[in-house]
């Protein structure tokens, strides 16, 4: 039988979607939890699987928003959760959904994902074009992504992710979660976060790709300088060249991107595009 398949009303995990089911009852209470859900909320919850954390999400919430890629698990989660009236399905990839365009315009939702590896940096970017209509968000990755999520300024692990997320995002490390907790077992250790949209990034609101473009720039060959990224990448700073860039910013040119802090990168930006 094709791994991925069902038989007997069992979805086997598919490889070429990462899938490794949660099937800790302990740890789907904590990020349920961790989500402070009310009787009143509206949760998307990204790949539920087979629905472990989905089951919990309907008993809190006021409605909750499936987002299923995986065509094997459309008739498993519309026989568990299908006449329940506070649960909409919709199979699709995540990157393709928008949001405003399933009826959630109308109000603040709350986000709660276990996202693979490979889709990680693509989902965070996507969640941040909605961050305004996002109250919270509980995403659990792989334990190194979190890791690079949460570096700290001049850690070998800080990157254009790490960057990308503080920008838009307050991040909060809750937990780890062992390889043991899923089905089937992975290599690799998990960790949840919490992302709660900041206030005040107003000076990036609308100009989030042309923001990520500098980061990109700036992280394009970490062993370089700064500096030496900029003048490889032939763009055009606001009029500047890169060395005038830079000490507008008040940056040295010999430091190296995982260096700068987010306030540096925001006052960068600010003279990128002036």
């Amino acid at each position: 039988m094709e791994k991925g398949s069902s038989s007997g009303g069992r979805h086997f995990a598919k490889k070429s979607f990462g899938q490794n089911f949660l099937v800790d009852g302990n740890f789907v209470s904590k990020i349920v939890d961790a989500l402070d859900i009310v009787s009143e909320d509206r949760v998307i919850e990204i790949g539920p699987g087979r629905g472990a954390l989905t089951e919990r999400l309907l008993e809190n919430a006021g409605s909750v928003v499936a987002i299923e890629l995986d065509s094997d698990l459309i008739p498993l989660l519309q026989s568990k959760f299908g006449n329940d009236l506070k649960f909409e399905l919709i199979e699709n990839d995540v990157l393709r959904v928008d949001f405003t365009s399933i009826g959630l315009d109308a109000g603040i939702i709350k986000v709660v994902a276990n996202l693979p590896y490979n889709i990680s940096t693509a989902t965070l970017q996507h969640l941040i074009q909605y961050r305004e209509r996002i109250s919270k968000m509980v995403l659990m990755f792989q334990r190194e992504v979190v890791e690079r999520i949460t570096a700290l300024p001049g850690s070998a692990d800080r990157g254009y992710l790490t960057v990308i997320t503080e920008a838009f995002l307050k991040i909060e490390k809750l937990f780890e979660v062992p390889p043991a907790a899923f089905r089937p077992v992975p290599k690799v250790w998990s960790s949840v976060v919490r992302l709660t949209p900041v206030e005040g990034s107003d000076e990036l609101k609308g100009r989030e790709s042309e923001f990520a473009k500098l980061v990109s720039i700036g992280f394009s060959q970490k062993r370089k300088t700064i500096l030496n990224n900029l003048k490889a990448a032939n763009e055009e700073f606001g009029g500047k060249t890169p060395v005038e860039l830079l000490s507008a910013s008040g940056i040295d040119p010999k430091r190296r991107a995982e260096t700068l802090t987010i306030g540096e990168w925001k006052r960068l930006f600010t003279y990128y595009c002036n």
